[in-house]
């Protein structure tokens, strides 16, 4: 089937669809085009998406990483950024194979096209300028013989009329002749010319035309292959990536394998255990010995004498009920932490030590590797002066070997620490070294060479190791009728010069310019206890506050 054939007279109808053929490769084009832009989008958001969720350095999510699961879900983030880039090979590639290609064919079809419909412009305007000369010779014929037609008559008409002259009735028979001769010619011009266009329009329509519309025909079978290849590449870019996509889900699937809740469970155990040991039982404390008996005075002077309690032992039970006690005001130090780690557990504390141990061999490992590749090149130097100074090197060992003597002295200090909490050396009894700030023993002993006597369940400690403290348990009826415990005593005032909320646990709100009690100062950690009455005190940040201490108050500090 050809269009040259079966569509020689459909020169407009081919026109219109032609241009709607390559219409509809760009809008292909146009398609692929906004396909790309969503694909590169949505890479870019997922991108994002994983890049938000993503662990900060240097905060508490890159410590909270040891977690499988949490290890689990950063690797679906790994895996969900490769994910996108998929998404941006599909952009890719689809931009390169199809958009870039297409629009050169199209650029070509459209060329070529205004290219063939020139020609058969051309051949359709030769044709109907052959057909006007053929009508014009025709007319020119018919005229000629309706004027030869004319002319015969007339000169029959003068020949049968005896009253003309024979003058003209010669002249009217050469006028005959002459108008028969250009009946002739016009009949021999007409047949030339009839006999031209047939000739022309055979080839025309046989010829030319057919051949005209097989180029279109072609091109046109040649732009409806394109778009179908495009079709299949179209597919192809996205089935050549499925795979990759494939092994990022079957990695989601494996990070999700990979989480163990019981490995998870025992990583709470070790980020939080504090090595202390469950508190004991605590002693029944008989009162009823203080009860007056008139038995006789043998038992009331024995009783007088049992009844007596020893001063310093308070009147209320000071046990360690630990599972009850408040954190002291160290624990509300935000970022301060203390260079011995002092105020964590005993199990974290060591943890912290070795890691910190660990931490400095490697730096002096590092330092020690530098200097031996230092040492190397001073040698080559010293060989081969032409190849460097030697002096120079020698400025630079020496700065390593202090830092090489300054990280030992460091690992010194934290290995004696370390030691400390294990148990091989005693701890060192001095005022740096803190006490645990929530519980004291009901006598007066000395303070035990022992970590945990140091240190409290929760991890708090006090600044001052010869404070005296006490449990705080949540007061009740009962034991108001037994509290013994005497207000601390006021040792100056303080004027607030900004507001705190004081949201924390013994902490207590402060409006700007308010005037209160102070009832212990700071003790090098930031914090003063004030009192605004004689139900309502806590600690408030010493930045916040303006203290006049009173110079006769006991306790009080005096400053030169």
């Amino acid at each position: 089937m050809s269009w040259g054939t079966e569509l020689w007279d459909q020169f407009d109808n081919l026109e219109k669809h032609t241009q709607w053929g390559i219409e509809v490769l760009e809008k292909y084009i146009k398609f692929v085009k906004e396909r790309t832009e969503i694909e590169i989008n949505y890479a870019k958001q997922l991108r994002n998406l994983s890049k938000k969720y993503q662990t900060k350095k240097n905060s508490k999510e890159e410590e909270e990483s040891k977690y499988t699961s949490c290890k689990a879900f950063q690797n679906t983030l790994n895996e969900m950024n490769d994910y996108a880039g998929q998404h941006e090979v599909i952009s890719e590639n689809m931009t390169s194979q199809i958009m870039v290609d297409l629009t050169r064919c199209v650029q070509e079809f459209k060329q070529e096209r205004k290219s063939h419909f020139h020609e058969g412009r051309k051949a359709q305007q030769h044709i109907e300028t052959c057909w006007k000369q053929l009508e014009a010779s025709k007319r020119r014929f018919e005229r000629d013989c309706k004027e030869a037609d004319r002319a015969q008559q007339y000169f029959e008409k003068m020949d049968a009329d005896i009253n003309v002259t024979k003058a003209d009735v010669e002249k009217a028979r050469q006028q005959a002749q002459i108008r028969h001769q250009m009946a002739d010619d016009s009949k021999g011009d007409y047949s030339s010319v009839l006999l031209k266009f047939n000739r022309e329009q055979h080839e025309h329509y046989h010829t030319h035309i057919p051949a005209i519309f097989q180029k279109l025909q072609d091109m046109e079978e040649k732009r409806i292959a394109r778009m179908g290849e495009s079709l299949k590449t179209y597919a192809d870019i996205d089935r050549r990536v499925i795979p990759i996509i494939g092994k990022c889900l079957d990695g989601i699937t494996k990070s999700a394998e990979s989480i163990n809740e019981k490995q998870d469970s025992q990583t709470v155990i070790e980020a939080f255990k504090s090595g202390f040991e469950p508190p004991g039982d605590i002693d029944f404390e008989d009162f009823t010995q203080s009860i007056k008996r008139t038995v006789s005075d043998t038992s009331l002077t024995n009783t007088r004498s049992e009844g007596k309690t020893d001063p310093k032992v308070p009147g209320k039970s000071r046990g360690k009920l630990w599972p009850f006690i408040k954190k002291n005001k160290l624990s509300l130090k935000l970022g301060a932490t203390p260079e011995d780690f002092s105020n964590l557990p005993p199990e974290q504390r060591r943890k912290k030590l070795q890691q910190k141990v660990d931490e400095l061999n490697k730096d002096i490992q590092k330092e020690i590797d530098q200097r031996d590749a230092l040492t190397k090149m001073k040698d080559v130097y010293m060989k081969n002066p032409q190849m460097g100074d030697a002096a120079s090197v020698t400025q630079k060992l020496v700065e390593i070997g202090n830092n090489i003597e300054k990280l030992r002295v460091e690992v010194h200090k934290f290995e004696s620490w370390l030691a400390e909490v294990e148990g091989r050396l005693p701890v060192r009894n001095d005022n740096s070294r803190r006490q645990s700030g929530l519980y004291e023993t009901q006598n007066a002993a000395p303070v035990n060479n022992c970590v945990q006597d140091r240190e409290s369940p929760d991890g708090s400690y006090t600044e001052d190791q010869s404070q005296e403290t006490e449990v705080k348990v949540t007061p009740t009826e009962f034991d108001d009728d037994f509290d013994d415990e005497e207000p601390l005593p006021t040792i100056g005032t303080c004027k607030a010069l900004y507001p705190f909320d004081g949201e924390n646990e013994g902490t207590i709100s402060v409006t700007e310019g308010e005037v209160l009690n102070v009832i212990e100062e700071d003790k090098g950690d930031g914090w003063t206890r004030i009192r605004r009455n004689e139900d309502e005190e806590g600690y408030v940040p010493t930045s916040y506050i303006e203290v006049y201490l009173d110079k006769n108050a006991k306790g009080a500090k005096t400053y030169i």
